[in-house]
């Protein structure tokens, strides 16, 4: 009677959640193929018309690179009908978004009825911040010598910003890693979670990692947009920025990966709050990227500094603001290859490519243009799994897929940082 209690009381609590979220029904994710820069205008001009609401997942970048939108079902035809009158080819990669959110919900509410009965935790599903925030106080006292925690900040809803660290004690130079900067790619947090355990666990187990927090601290921020992170499992899926009031405007949030001071307000950023690629009012007016520029200055002792996004699976290193080559392109360049050859015989496809000046796209403002500019040579942004089937709605069944590749990455990464001069 107990047990079908604390179902029932599970069970009602998804319900409610369930209820409040915006929906998606009908909604197509459409990829588009511009054959030359002219179509990448005209694709740049539906992302600017605000009134049909689409939602650019892969924003238009250079001809014959896939363009992927979310189109509401409202204006499904209008748009359609507006690429075909431009002679834009394209297809359907996702039908009916909300069917895959449907599927999505119902994984992740027989895991959590699993885990919440049983008192478990899976690294197989998606989990909420609260519960990413529950799991760290597992995690600090299942290894409290090795794992501590950093409160680095607080949120604009007054969430606290944490990132682990993972250290064997002395003063030495970290590596930073990130997930989650963009609230719904939830297979970053995911993968997070996974890599945090995964580092904690290996700590004198794994001789490779050994050697690695015998001589540098990693140190993990999983949920780096709490805010946004709380509204995608609450109300909007498919919400990406942070959730900041932006005055003198109806639209909420600024994209807190073209709010740092590297070629700030540039190219590949908006002015206009309403925009998925708003850039706030000033470099790093969002507490969440604030936290992070704060606590780099203040440690003054990172050497590699890793942004995980999704999706696509590419590797991305400086610049995105600019068309001149960072000055150590070459060794990023070659560091990247150690990473690819590592994940391709893992059979999954990824590419190296400079942010812009492969890619001959601008994105202004962004995380590691921002941290190469401070001296950390080794930045880099991870684009992961998938390369548009499913997008932002990766079915948790890639989870741990997806975090082993990307730790077979990450591992190659760190120890280049460790053994090549700063």
């Amino acid at each position: 009677m107990i047990e079908e209690m604390k179902i029932w009381i599970v069970f009602t609590v998804f319900l409610a959640a369930a209820c409040s979220q915006k929906t998606f029904d009908g909604d197509q994710v459409l990829r588009a193929h511009a054959k030359d820069n002219a179509q990448l205008d005209v694709l740049r001009e539906l992302e600017a018309m605000e009134h049909l609401q689409v939602d650019f997942w892969r924003g238009p970048s250079r001809p014959n690179l896939p363009v992927d939108i979310r189109v509401p079902n409202a204006v499904l035809q209008q748009v359609k009908v507006f690429l075909e009158s431009n002679s834009i080819d394209y297809s359907i990669m996702i039908e009916d978004v909300q069917e895959l959110l449907d599927q999505e919900h119902q994984e992740i509410q027989s895991t959590t009825l699993r885990e919440r009965i049983t008192g478990s935790f899976s690294y197989s599903t998606y989990h909420t911040i609260e519960e990413i925030y529950s799991w760290m106080d597992s995690l600090l006292m299942e290894y409290p010598k090795l794992v501590s925690r950093i409160d680095i900040g607080q949120s604009y809803e007054g969430r606290p910003i944490y990132a682990l660290k993972f250290s064997t004690g002395g003063n030495k130079p970290a590596i930073w890693i990130d997930t989650g900067i963009h609230s719904r790619e939830w297979i970053t947090q995911a993968t997070g979670v996974w890599t945090a355990k995964k580092i904690a666990s290996s700590y004198g187990v794994d001789s490779s990692v050994t050697d690695i927090l015998d001589n540098l601290d990693i140190i993990l921020e999983i949920v780096t947009n709490p805010d946004g992170y709380a509204y995608t499992h609450s109300t909007n899926r498919m919400w990406r920025k942070t959730r900041s009031i932006n005055a003198g405007s109806n639209c909420v949030g600024v994209d807190p990966n073209r709010n740092w001071n590297a070629g700030f307000g540039g190219a590949g950023s908006s002015s206009n709050p309403c925009s998925e690629t708003y850039r706030g009012r000033a470099a790093h007016s969002e507490p969440e990227v604030k936290a992070i520029v704060d606590f780099v200055k203040s440690h003054g002792n990172i050497k590699g500094f890793v942004s995980i996004h999704s999706y696509s699976q590419m590797l991305l290193y400086p610049y995105g603001y600019t068309s001149a080559p960072a000055k150590d392109a070459a060794e990023l360049v070659h560091s990247l290859y150690k990473l690819l050859v590592v994940i391709v015989r893992n059979q999954i496809v990824y590419e190296d490519m400079g942010i812009l000046f492969l890619l001959l796209y601008y994105a202004s403002g962004g995380t590691v243009d921002w941290t190469y500019n401070q001296g950390i040579k080794y930045s880099y942004t991870f684009e992961l799994r998938d390369t548009g089937r499913y997008g932002f709605a990766l079915p948790s069944n890639q989870i741990i897929p997806t975090a082993q590749e990307t730790w077979l990455a990450l591992t190659k990464l760190i120890e280049h940082t460790r053994d090549n001069p700063y």
